[in-house]
């Protein structure tokens, strides 16, 4: 039945039928041209390019943290590694029985023991991440207020190289356009 329905829309057997065809398309046209002018204005463009140097940015704050900074403190620390800082939350005979059940070995990471249904409070993997954020905030804090001093020092550039005209040139332009009235 819904085949047939819409074969008949297809036929174009009535006036109707056309009407509402050509009201749709118009519409969807419309709308795919609003989009196009949309999809290529300079600033959508300029975002998208934004978007992936900052998951290239991304990475690189990432590895900063992940190679670079956390090593030192996590020495400092006690424990070189802070994606492993955790609080089991499970007893031993918990652990015991899915060892023995074959979801995890004696010498399991906090993923296996997650993965094998046992709760652990992996509060090393979110202080890594949230030193992640305040790295790439602070990276991009100072991206934007050497942008924003940049276009300040172009701005006061461009303030002075704008010829200021004396008061006597002014008055001699002013009588040369009345002079040209007449």
């Amino acid at each position: 039945m819904a085949v047939a329905g819409l074969s008949l829309l297809a036929s174009g057997d009535s006036t109707y039928h056309r009407n509402i065809l050509a009201t749709l398309g118009d519409a969807f046209m419309g709308l795919l041209k609003e989009f196009r002018d949309f999809a290529l204005r300079g600033n959508v463009i300029d975002m998208a390019v934004g978007v992936i140097i900052g998951g290239a940015f991304g990475k690189i704050v990432n590895s900063f943290v992940s190679d670079i900074l956390m090593p030192p403190l996590g020495r400092i620390v006690g424990s070189l590694d802070f994606k492993r800082l955790n609080v089991r939350l499970f007893t031993e005979s918990e652990l015991a029985q899915a060892i023995a059940e074959g979801k995890v070995d004696k010498t399991a990471t906090i993923e296996a023991i997650q993965k094998a249904g046992l709760p652990v409070f992996a509060y090393g993997a979110f202080l890594t991440n949230v030193i992640d954020f305040l790295m790439m905030a602070v990276c991009v804090f100072i991206m934007v207020k050497a942008i924003q001093m940049a276009r300040e020092r172009l701005e006061t550039k461009k303030e002075e190289v704008t010829p200021t005209v004396p008061e006597d040139v002014k008055v001699l332009r002013e009588i040369r356009d009345l002079l040209a009235k007449r």
